[in-house]
């Protein structure tokens, strides 16, 4: 553990900053593992409900720079085209 103060502060805030993340980034698995199950399924509805909220939770997170704005894009882009696909 470190001895000054401003540093005990950091490994504090970088704990919470962690767990913070980790959870977006939990929830937004779970949003895509929902629209994949949908997709799966082969229940078109269910997915376009599932893919609009999907974009949501990844948008959140792009903007609070858990994910890179590209990198969001790119999950977007995938589901978007995966639900598009189905017949």
């Amino acid at each position: 553990m470190a001895n000054i103060k401003s540093a005990k502060k950091r490994v504090l805030t970088t704990e919470v900053r962690t767990a913070r993340n980790k959870a977006i980034k939990s929830k937004v698995k779970t949003y895509v593992k929902n629209v994949e199950s949908a997709i799966a399924a082969g229940d078109k509805a269910a997915a376009q409900a599932a893919l609009t909220e999907a974009i949501g939770v990844i948008s959140k997170a792009a903007s609070k720079g858990i994910y890179h704005k590209n990198t969001a894009a790119r999950k977007v882009s995938r589901l978007t085209k995966a639900v598009n696909a189905m017949a």
